[in-house]
Order: structure tokens, then sequence, then C-alpha cells
């Protein structure tokens, strides 16, 4: 807790929704396999409902453009008041908002339905109805029951960046899965074999995770796992904002 009140949201996306790492010239790149994998996994037209909720959203929305199609409505949530204000501010239009167009571009493109990228932009702002506070270390991470549970639940880069070692990673991901009804879909997104990375004067501690450690800890909290997907980051790309080996993406169901 205490490392984050010192955590820069502004940073946290210079570092990695810039170029390098947010580079859309080659598949090769991070930001492009994320944006794809979660593509792919929403074209099946298997993960759809009322209600996703977004699990420790930070201060970013790239991880909701492929979603913001099958859903109603879209609860992005963060334990900080400095994130959830960064995302408000995108969600109303405000000048001086992180510029997603490059990302919503290029979803846009690898989707191949030939939509206006304003068009996608416009449709989630309009399903990101709520941004919620929550605490994923408590059994009801939102203070309450979700309800209805949501039908889907997406999280990026949280789970492992928030708890202090592989069991409360376990804990973690068994309380968020309360916020998801039975048989709900569950989409992770998050980095493996890294131990820290920067947000400013912020130095986070990650639990350093391997593709094993996933499949362990979503049986354990009660998910079926349905796809794992890893992707390792290229020298190029370890810019010292963190110590990552690569990154997960994981479709497991409840």
């Amino acid at each position: 807790r205490e490392g984050y009140e010192h955590f820069d949201p502004r940073a946290y996306l210079r570092n990695n929704y810039l170029p390098p790492r947010a580079d859309f010239s080659s598949e090769e790149f991070v930001v492009p396999w994320k944006l794809r994998c979660l593509a792919e996994t929403f074209a099946s037209g298997e993960i759809r409902g009322r209600t996703l909720i977004d699990v420790g959203s930070g201060p970013t929305i790239y991880q909701l453009l492929s979603a913001c199609d099958h859903f109603e409505e879209i609860v992005a949530t963060d334990y900080l008041a400095v994130n959830r204000e960064e995302l408000g501010r995108w969600a109303r239009g405000e000048p001086g908002a992180f510029d997603w167009s490059p990302f919503i571009q290029h979803v846009c493109k690898i989707e191949g339905r030939g939509e206006p990228w304003q068009d996608k932009e416009r449709r989630l702002r309009e399903r990101l109805r709520r941004i919620l506070p929550i605490d994923v270390h408590r059994p009801e991470p939102l203070g309450a029951p979700l309800r209805p549970p949501a039908d889907a639940l997406l999280s990026a880069f949280c789970l492992e960046a928030v708890s202090p070692d592989r069991a409360a990673f376990v804990r973690a991901l068994a309380h968020v899965g309360n916020l998801l009804r039975p048989g709900g879909h569950a989409l992770l997104l998050g980095a493996l074999g890294e131990s820290f990375y920067l947000a400013g004067p912020a130095r986070l501690p990650v639990v350093p995770l391997e593709e094993s450690d996933v499949r362990e800890a979503l049986a354990a909290a009660g998910f079926a796992l349905r796809e794992l997907r890893s992707y390792a980051m290229p020298p190029a790309l370890r810019t010292g904002v963190d110590d990552v080996d690569g990154v997960f993406f994981a479709h497991a169901q409840k």
C-alpha cells in the first residue's frame, strides 16, 4: 500500500504505452500482441453479456477495446484514486487525457470490420458507465457483492503486481472470482518473471510468475483454464522500467 501512494499514472503510461513498447509497426511488439490476444478471443462471440468488470484497470483502457462490442456495460475499477481520475478524464473526453487513438485504430484494423475508429471510441465511452474503487485483498473486493454478478471479468497486470507472494496472488484471484457468475469467463494479462516495475518515484514489487504458477493459481481459485499464451519480451523492449521476462494471456471459466 505504501509503495502505491507514490504511483504516478503519467509515468506508468509513458513507460509502457508510448514507443518503444507501443509500436504498431510490427505484430512482434508487445502491445500489438496483447491487443491481438484480446481481439481474437472476443471474436469467437462466446464471451458476451450484460456486464464486464475490469479488475485493476490502472490508468489504461486499451484492454477494453475489443470487449466493448460484446457487453452493455463495462465497470472499470482501481485501488488508486489517481488512476480512477485518469480514466474519468479519458471517459469524459477532457483535454489533456492520454491519447489512446493509435490503440483504437490498431484494434479496428485487426478486427477487420472497416469500422471508423471514432465509432469504437464513442461506444467504449458510452459503455464505460462506472469507475469504482476496489481492493482485491478483501473477499468482497468492491465492499459489497456485484449485483447481478458480472458475465465476464478482465484483469491486466494487476494481481501479480499487488500481491506480496504467490499465496496472496491465488487469494486475490479467488476474491475477484466472487464478482463473476458461475460459468462466466475470465481473461487475464500479466507479467512473467517480473520482480519490480517503476511508475515515477514509485518502485513497485511484483510476484515473479511462471506459466505453471498461472495454471495452478487459476485451478486453486476455481477456474477451468481454456487457453494460455505467452510472449517473450525481446531485448529491444527491456528498457529498464521493469525486469519483465514476458507476458501471459489466459482465458479461463469459473
